[in-house]
Formats: C-alpha cells, structure tokens, sequence
C-alpha cells in the first residue's frame, strides 16, 4: 500500500485573496454596469442644458459687435460728460475766485466810479436804442430785436465778461497813471 497525502480542507492563502480580489472586482463592475435612473439621466441633461445655454449666451455676447460698440460709445460719452462737468465747476470756481479777487483789491472809489460808468452806459445805450428805433427800417429793427433776445437770454454771462472787462480797464488806466 501506498501512502497518500492527506486532503486538508483548508484553502491556500493564495487562492483566498484572489477570491476576495476577485468578488470585489465584480461588485466594482456590477456598480459602474448597473443602469443609472431616469431621474439621475434627467438632472445630468438638465445640467448640461444649462451648461450649454450658458455658453451660448456668452458666444453671443463676444459676437454681437454692434452691442459692444455703443458700449463703449456710451462709456466714452459718460467719461466725456463727466470730464466736461468737472471742467466747467474748475472754470466757474475760478472765475468766482478772481471775481472776488477783483473786487478785494478794486479799492472803493474804483467801483463806485465803475457803478456809476455801468449806469452812464445803461442809459446812453437807452437812449441810443430809442433814437435808432424811430429811425431804422424794419428789417433792421427784427434783426436787433433778435440780437437783444439773445443777449437777455444769456444775460448772466454777458454782464460778467463786462463787468471783467470794465474792471481790468480801470486796473490798467490806474496802473498807467502810477508809472
């Protein structure tokens, strides 16, 4: 008689590992086989609809030229406004400034006598007004009406650049005198 080996019923250690490799390996493939719902298909093409819509709308923003153009035309005119805005307060405040500045160092008599010329001249300029009135023909008369309605309408500027003028000649002819 032969001696024979005796079966054990135990596994080798290798064959144990490669059964539990092997069931994790199908667990892995059972879940990236398993069928995704209709709700889980549903909010991936809804995401990706989104997704697609927004890029979309981006494209076609980049592509509308004529969009962006007044764009820029109409930031372009705000910065204008505001630079023009902020030049005419600079030029009214320094007006303002020599205005006072004139008016400190014009001694009393100088625009008491600038008063009284200002008025001379109101009256003068009556006077020559009434005399041409009765005196010139009628087209005349519409095109001097036109021009003093124009000078009424723009009375503020106009009384300040003679004011300016009537001051820096007095200046002068004082400035004339002391030399």
């Amino acid at each position: 008689m032969t001696k024979s080996k005796p079966q054990t019923n135990e596994s080798s250690p290798t064959t144990e590992s490669t059964k539990t490799t092997g069931e994790s390996t199908a667990e892995s493939n059972a879940e990236t086989n398993a069928k995704p719902t209709t709700e889980e298909l549903r909010a991936k093409a809804e995401e990706t609809r989104q997704e697609l819509g927004e890029t979309v709308q981006s494209l076609a923003e980049k592509a509308d030229v004529k969009a962006r153009a007044q764009e820029k035309a109409m930031a372009a005119k705000q910065q204008l406004d505001e630079k023009t805005a902020q030049a005419r307060t600079q030029l009214q405040d320094k007006a303002t400034h020599a205005a006072h500045l004139v008016r400190e160092k014009t001694p009393e008599p100088v625009r008491a006598k600038a008063v009284a010329a200002s008025e001379q001249i109101r009256d003068k300029a009556t006077q020559v007004g009434q005399l041409a009135r009765d005196k010139a023909p009628e087209p005349v008369l519409e095109k001097a009406s036109q021009g003093v309605n124009l000078a009424r309408a723009n009375r503020t500027p106009l009384f300040a650049v003679t004011g300016v003028l009537v001051v820096t000649l007095l200046v002068a002819r004082r400035v004339r005198r002391s030399r």
